[in-house]
Protein backbone atom coordinates (compact mmCIF):
# COMPACT_ATOMS: atom_id res chain seq x y z
CA UNK A 1 0.00 0.00 0.00
CA UNK A 2 1.15 3.66 -0.53
CA UNK A 3 0.05 5.38 2.14
CA UNK A 4 -0.29 9.46 2.16
CA UNK A 5 -0.94 11.74 4.90
CA UNK A 6 -1.48 15.49 4.15
CA UNK A 7 -1.63 17.95 6.94
CA UNK A 8 -2.91 15.39 9.04
CA UNK A 9 -3.81 17.38 12.15
CA UNK A 10 -6.00 15.90 15.51
CA UNK A 11 -6.92 17.56 18.40
CA UNK A 12 -9.21 16.15 21.89
CA UNK A 13 -11.15 19.33 22.70
CA UNK A 14 -8.77 22.04 23.76
CA UNK A 15 -5.41 19.38 23.59
CA UNK A 16 -3.64 18.87 20.63
CA UNK A 17 -2.13 15.03 20.24
CA UNK A 18 -1.00 15.85 16.66
CA UNK A 19 0.19 19.20 15.23
CA UNK A 20 -0.24 19.64 11.10
CA UNK A 21 1.87 17.07 9.48
CA UNK A 22 3.11 15.78 5.85
CA UNK A 23 3.97 11.53 5.38
CA UNK A 24 4.80 9.21 2.69
CA UNK A 25 5.34 5.82 3.56
CA UNK A 26 7.97 4.01 1.34
CA UNK A 27 5.90 1.28 0.25
CA UNK A 28 6.65 -2.32 1.16
CA UNK A 29 9.49 -1.28 3.21
CA UNK A 30 9.47 -0.78 6.92
CA UNK A 31 8.88 2.35 8.55
CA UNK A 32 9.42 2.98 12.43
CA UNK A 33 7.75 5.63 14.63
CA UNK A 34 10.22 6.36 16.88
CA UNK A 35 9.25 8.68 20.01
CA UNK A 36 9.22 8.85 23.71
CA UNK A 37 5.44 8.20 25.27
CA UNK A 38 2.81 10.64 24.63
CA UNK A 39 5.07 11.53 21.12
CA UNK A 40 1.89 10.82 19.25
CA UNK A 41 2.73 7.44 17.93
CA UNK A 42 -0.52 5.97 18.78
CA UNK A 43 -2.62 8.58 18.05
CA UNK A 44 -0.86 8.97 14.30
CA UNK A 45 -1.07 4.86 14.28
CA UNK A 46 -5.17 5.18 14.79
CA UNK A 47 -5.39 7.41 12.29
CA UNK A 48 -3.47 5.62 9.52
CA UNK A 49 -5.98 2.20 10.42
CA UNK A 50 -9.02 4.24 10.23
CA UNK A 51 -9.78 3.86 14.00
CA UNK A 52 -9.94 7.49 14.19
CA UNK A 53 -11.25 10.60 11.79
CA UNK A 54 -8.42 13.20 11.91
CA UNK A 55 -9.65 16.91 12.88
CA UNK A 56 -8.19 17.99 9.67
CA UNK A 57 -6.15 17.10 6.91
CA UNK A 58 -6.49 13.80 4.31
CA UNK A 59 -5.21 10.36 4.47
CA UNK A 60 -4.75 8.60 0.78
CA UNK A 61 -4.09 4.84 0.80
CA UNK A 62 -3.11 4.30 -3.00
CA UNK A 63 -4.59 7.40 -3.92
CA UNK A 64 -7.78 7.10 -2.75
CA UNK A 65 -9.14 9.50 -0.22
CA UNK A 66 -10.14 7.07 3.24
CA UNK A 67 -10.06 10.03 5.27
CA UNK A 68 -13.07 8.99 8.38
CA UNK A 69 -13.26 5.31 6.07
CA UNK A 70 -13.68 3.35 9.14
CA UNK A 71 -11.38 0.68 10.11
CA UNK A 72 -13.56 -2.41 9.05
CA UNK A 73 -13.66 -1.32 5.65
CA UNK A 74 -10.01 -1.00 4.94
CA UNK A 75 -7.67 -3.95 5.08
CA UNK A 76 -5.66 -2.82 7.76
CA UNK A 77 -3.42 -5.27 10.16
CA UNK A 78 -3.02 -4.50 14.01
CA UNK A 79 -0.78 -5.72 16.62
CA UNK A 80 -0.93 -3.94 19.75
CA UNK A 81 1.12 -3.80 23.11
CA UNK A 82 -1.33 -5.69 24.20
CA UNK A 83 -1.97 -8.90 22.61
CA UNK A 84 -5.17 -9.76 21.41
CA UNK A 85 -6.18 -13.61 20.55
CA UNK A 86 -9.79 -15.25 20.55
CA UNK A 87 -10.08 -16.99 24.10
CA UNK A 88 -12.24 -19.71 23.28
CA UNK A 89 -10.49 -20.83 20.02
CA UNK A 90 -7.21 -22.92 20.01
CA UNK A 91 -3.73 -21.51 18.50
CA UNK A 92 -4.73 -22.57 15.14
CA UNK A 93 -8.27 -21.33 14.72
CA UNK A 94 -6.83 -17.63 16.01
CA UNK A 95 -4.70 -17.91 13.10
CA UNK A 96 -7.31 -19.25 10.58
CA UNK A 97 -9.63 -16.85 11.54
CA UNK A 98 -8.56 -14.20 8.75
CA UNK A 99 -7.89 -16.76 5.83
CA UNK A 100 -11.62 -18.23 6.92
CA UNK A 101 -12.80 -14.35 6.54
CA UNK A 102 -11.71 -14.61 3.16
CA UNK A 103 -12.72 -18.05 2.10
CA UNK A 104 -9.12 -18.75 1.42
CA UNK A 105 -7.58 -22.50 0.08
CA UNK A 106 -4.86 -24.55 1.86
CA UNK A 107 -5.60 -22.61 5.24
CA UNK A 108 -4.12 -26.12 7.18
CA UNK A 109 -0.84 -25.41 5.17
CA UNK A 110 -0.75 -21.39 5.42
CA UNK A 111 -1.32 -21.94 9.17
CA UNK A 112 1.45 -24.95 9.22
CA UNK A 113 4.28 -21.81 7.58
CA UNK A 114 3.68 -18.81 10.06
CA UNK A 115 3.60 -21.11 12.97
CA UNK A 116 6.64 -22.91 11.47
CA UNK A 117 8.05 -19.24 11.15
CA UNK A 118 7.27 -17.74 14.41
CA UNK A 119 7.97 -21.06 16.38
CA UNK A 120 4.77 -22.00 17.59
CA UNK A 121 3.89 -25.45 15.88
CA UNK A 122 3.72 -27.01 19.04
CA UNK A 123 0.76 -25.67 20.19
CA UNK A 124 -1.38 -25.33 17.54
CA UNK A 125 -4.02 -27.15 19.43
CA UNK A 126 -3.45 -25.33 22.60
CA UNK A 127 -5.95 -22.48 23.72
CA UNK A 128 -4.54 -18.57 24.15
CA UNK A 129 -4.85 -19.01 28.35
CA UNK A 130 -2.57 -22.34 28.19
CA UNK A 131 0.51 -20.44 26.32
CA UNK A 132 3.58 -18.27 28.49
CA UNK A 133 3.18 -14.06 27.20
CA UNK A 134 5.76 -14.28 24.55
CA UNK A 135 3.63 -17.26 23.33
CA UNK A 136 0.52 -15.64 22.91
CA UNK A 137 2.19 -12.80 21.43
CA UNK A 138 3.54 -14.87 18.59
CA UNK A 139 0.15 -15.99 18.10
CA UNK A 140 -1.70 -12.60 17.47
CA UNK A 141 1.74 -11.48 15.01
CA UNK A 142 0.97 -14.63 13.26
CA UNK A 143 -2.83 -13.96 12.76
CA UNK A 144 -1.88 -10.61 11.45
CA UNK A 145 0.54 -11.69 9.22
CA UNK A 146 -2.41 -14.40 8.22
CA UNK A 147 -4.18 -11.71 6.88
CA UNK A 148 -2.05 -10.66 4.17
CA UNK A 149 -2.64 -7.14 4.66
CA UNK A 150 -0.89 -4.53 2.25
CA UNK A 151 -0.74 -2.33 5.44
CA UNK A 152 0.54 -3.67 9.14
CA UNK A 153 0.15 -1.56 11.93
CA UNK A 154 2.87 -2.59 15.09
CA UNK A 155 2.09 -0.79 17.80
CA UNK A 156 4.85 -1.73 20.39
CA UNK A 157 4.39 -4.94 19.79
CA UNK A 158 7.30 -6.56 22.03
CA UNK A 159 6.85 -3.65 25.07
CA UNK A 160 5.49 -6.05 27.75
CA UNK A 161 7.79 -8.86 27.18
CA UNK A 162 11.12 -9.94 28.72
CA UNK A 163 14.83 -8.75 27.60
CA UNK A 164 15.32 -12.53 25.74
CA UNK A 165 11.98 -12.75 23.97
CA UNK A 166 11.95 -9.18 22.87
CA UNK A 167 15.44 -9.78 21.28
CA UNK A 168 14.21 -13.12 19.75
CA UNK A 169 11.59 -12.00 18.17
CA UNK A 170 13.07 -8.71 16.78
CA UNK A 171 15.44 -10.37 14.90
CA UNK A 172 12.43 -12.76 13.48
CA UNK A 173 10.33 -9.65 12.78
CA UNK A 174 13.07 -8.33 10.63
CA UNK A 175 13.40 -11.02 8.69
CA UNK A 176 9.57 -11.86 8.42
CA UNK A 177 9.50 -7.84 7.41
CA UNK A 178 12.27 -8.43 4.95
CA UNK A 179 9.98 -10.10 2.77
CA UNK A 180 8.48 -7.11 1.62
CA UNK A 181 4.94 -8.30 1.09
CA UNK A 182 3.47 -5.54 3.29
CA UNK A 183 4.09 -1.83 4.27
CA UNK A 184 4.97 -1.62 8.04
CA UNK A 185 4.73 0.88 10.66
CA UNK A 186 6.63 -0.20 13.81
CA UNK A 187 6.17 2.02 16.94
CA UNK A 188 8.61 2.09 19.73
CA UNK A 189 10.31 4.09 22.34
CA UNK A 190 13.32 2.42 21.84
CA UNK A 191 16.18 3.99 19.54
CA UNK A 192 18.19 0.52 19.70
CA UNK A 193 15.27 -1.11 17.68
CA UNK A 194 14.56 1.50 15.41
CA UNK A 195 18.26 0.95 13.83
CA UNK A 196 17.55 -3.15 14.33
CA UNK A 197 14.68 -2.86 12.33
CA UNK A 198 16.26 -0.46 9.84
CA UNK A 199 14.10 0.22 7.21
CA UNK A 200 12.81 3.88 7.58
CA UNK A 201 11.78 6.17 10.66
CA UNK A 202 9.70 8.85 11.67
CA UNK A 203 10.87 10.67 14.47
CA UNK A 204 8.22 12.12 16.58
CA UNK A 205 8.01 14.70 19.58
CA UNK A 206 5.38 16.48 21.64
CA UNK A 207 2.64 15.56 18.43
CA UNK A 208 5.31 16.67 15.87
CA UNK A 209 6.80 14.57 13.01
CA UNK A 210 10.31 16.06 13.07
CA UNK A 211 12.13 14.07 10.33
CA UNK A 212 11.73 11.42 8.36
CA UNK A 213 14.27 8.99 6.22
CA UNK A 214 16.59 5.98 5.71
CA UNK A 215 16.92 4.82 9.28
CA UNK A 216 20.45 4.91 8.99
CA UNK A 217 20.60 8.60 7.44
CA UNK A 218 18.14 10.01 10.54
CA UNK A 219 20.56 8.45 12.82
CA UNK A 220 23.84 9.94 11.55
CA UNK A 221 22.20 13.51 10.55
CA UNK A 222 19.75 14.15 13.10
CA UNK A 223 18.15 17.65 11.48
CA UNK A 224 17.59 19.18 15.07
CA UNK A 225 18.84 18.42 18.37
CA UNK A 226 15.67 17.59 19.17
CA UNK A 227 16.10 14.28 16.89
CA UNK A 228 19.38 13.51 18.27
CA UNK A 229 17.70 13.32 21.56
CA UNK A 230 14.92 11.19 20.80
CA UNK A 231 17.17 9.25 18.63
CA UNK A 232 19.83 8.58 21.36
CA UNK A 233 20.00 5.92 24.02
CA UNK A 234 21.89 6.73 26.45
CA UNK A 235 20.91 10.04 25.92
CA UNK A 236 22.75 12.55 23.70
CA UNK A 237 25.59 14.25 26.08
CA UNK A 238 24.96 17.79 25.28
CA UNK A 239 27.62 20.44 26.34
CA UNK A 240 28.04 24.42 25.43
CA UNK A 241 29.89 25.94 23.80
CA UNK A 242 31.01 28.77 21.87
CA UNK A 243 32.22 29.31 18.19
CA UNK A 244 35.99 29.91 18.22
CA UNK A 245 38.60 30.88 15.43
CA UNK A 246 40.02 27.25 15.02
CA UNK A 247 36.68 25.44 16.10
CA UNK A 248 34.35 25.58 19.34
CA UNK A 249 35.38 26.59 22.45
CA UNK A 250 34.36 24.48 25.20
CA UNK A 251 34.25 25.15 29.35
CA UNK A 252 37.15 25.90 31.00
CA UNK A 253 38.78 27.09 27.63
CA UNK A 254 38.58 23.68 25.98
CA UNK A 255 39.20 24.47 22.12
CA UNK A 256 37.39 21.18 19.94
CA UNK A 257 38.86 21.50 16.81
CA UNK A 258 35.95 21.07 14.54
CA UNK A 259 35.27 23.10 10.98
CA UNK A 260 32.47 25.02 10.88
CA UNK A 261 30.14 26.26 8.21
CA UNK A 262 31.61 29.46 7.37
CA UNK A 263 28.78 31.50 8.81
CA UNK A 264 29.26 29.90 11.86
CA UNK A 265 32.81 30.61 11.55
CA UNK A 266 32.48 33.63 10.58
CA UNK A 267 30.34 34.70 14.23
CA UNK A 268 32.73 34.13 16.48
CA UNK A 269 31.55 33.47 20.19
CA UNK A 270 27.94 32.31 18.95
CA UNK A 271 26.47 30.00 21.07
CA UNK A 272 26.55 26.38 19.84
CA UNK A 273 25.89 23.10 21.37
CA UNK A 274 27.98 20.12 21.41
CA UNK A 275 26.51 16.71 20.73
CA UNK A 276 28.72 13.54 21.77
CA UNK A 277 27.14 9.93 22.07
CA UNK A 278 27.97 7.97 24.61
CA UNK A 279 29.53 5.52 22.46
CA UNK A 280 31.95 7.91 20.84
CA UNK A 281 33.94 8.46 24.43
CA UNK A 282 36.34 6.01 25.33
CA UNK A 283 39.28 5.50 28.34
CA UNK A 284 42.05 5.49 25.53
CA UNK A 285 42.91 7.59 23.71
CA UNK A 286 44.57 8.10 19.98
CA UNK A 287 45.84 11.01 18.03
CA UNK A 288 44.11 14.27 17.63
CA UNK A 289 41.70 13.08 20.41
CA UNK A 290 40.59 15.84 23.13
CA UNK A 291 41.49 14.60 26.59
CA UNK A 292 38.71 15.43 29.61
CA UNK A 293 40.17 14.60 32.75
CA UNK A 294 37.33 14.02 35.38
CA UNK A 295 36.26 11.56 38.23
CA UNK A 296 33.64 8.93 38.03
CA UNK A 297 30.59 9.43 39.34
CA UNK A 298 28.42 6.60 38.55
CA UNK A 299 29.05 2.99 36.65
CA UNK A 300 26.34 0.54 35.63
CA UNK A 301 26.71 -2.55 33.31
CA UNK A 302 23.83 -3.31 31.28
CA UNK A 303 24.16 -6.52 29.20
CA UNK A 304 27.26 -5.93 27.29
CA UNK A 305 28.53 -2.41 27.95
CA UNK A 306 29.49 -0.32 31.39
CA UNK A 307 28.22 2.99 31.39
CA UNK A 308 29.86 5.51 33.13
CA UNK A 309 29.17 8.91 34.28
CA UNK A 310 31.87 11.19 34.47
CA UNK A 311 32.60 14.64 36.13
CA UNK A 312 34.86 16.92 34.23
CA UNK A 313 35.50 20.48 33.14
CA UNK A 314 33.37 20.44 30.65
CA UNK A 315 30.81 19.61 31.97
CA UNK A 316 29.39 15.65 33.31
CA UNK A 317 29.76 13.14 30.71
CA UNK A 318 28.42 9.68 29.73
CA UNK A 319 30.58 7.14 28.28
CA UNK A 320 29.30 3.49 26.52
CA UNK A 321 32.49 1.32 26.72
CA UNK A 322 32.27 -2.14 25.28
CA UNK A 323 32.61 -5.09 28.25
CA UNK A 324 32.49 -4.90 31.83
CA UNK A 325 34.99 -2.37 33.19
CA UNK A 326 35.23 -1.73 36.85
CA UNK A 327 35.39 1.90 38.14
CA UNK A 328 35.64 3.04 41.82
CA UNK A 329 33.33 5.75 42.22
CA UNK A 330 35.44 9.15 43.29
CA UNK A 331 38.27 7.55 40.92
CA UNK A 332 40.41 9.38 38.08
CA UNK A 333 39.66 8.78 35.07
CA UNK A 334 40.43 10.28 31.35
CA UNK A 335 37.54 10.37 28.90
CA UNK A 336 38.58 10.74 25.07
CA UNK A 337 37.13 12.15 21.98
CA UNK A 338 37.68 12.84 18.06
CA UNK A 339 36.31 15.73 17.34
CA UNK A 340 35.35 13.85 14.15
CA UNK A 341 32.56 12.01 16.67
CA UNK A 342 30.99 15.21 17.14
CA UNK A 343 27.79 17.19 16.04
CA UNK A 344 27.27 20.83 16.60
CA UNK A 345 23.95 22.44 16.77
CA UNK A 346 23.31 26.14 16.51
CA UNK A 347 21.61 28.53 19.02
CA UNK A 348 18.12 27.22 17.28
CA UNK A 349 18.91 23.71 17.66
CA UNK A 350 19.52 22.97 13.96
CA UNK A 351 22.50 20.88 12.64
CA UNK A 352 25.17 22.53 12.04
CA UNK A 353 27.91 19.92 11.76
CA UNK A 354 27.55 16.14 11.59
CA UNK A 355 30.05 13.45 12.00
CA UNK A 356 32.16 12.78 8.72
CA UNK A 357 30.91 9.25 7.19
CA UNK A 358 32.20 5.98 9.36
CA UNK A 359 31.90 7.52 12.03
CA UNK A 360 29.01 7.81 14.80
Amino acid sequence: MELKLERIEQKVGASTHLYPLDLQLVPRAVTVLLGATQAGKTTLMRVMAGLDKPTAGHVLADGKDVTGMPVRERNVAMVYQQFINYPSMTVHDNIASPLKLRGEQGIVARVQELAAKLHIEPFLKRLPAELSGGQQQRVALARALAKKAPLMLLDEPLVNLDYKLREELREELTQLFATGESTVVYATTEPTEALLLGGYTAVLDAGELLQYGPTAEVFRRPKSMRVARAFSDPPMNLLAGTAATLGVTLAAGMNLSVPLPAPAAATRTAALTIGIRASALRVRGRDGDLALPGKVELAEISGSDTFVHVDTPVGELVAQLTGVHQFELGSSVTLYLNPAHVYVFDANGDLLVAPSTGSL
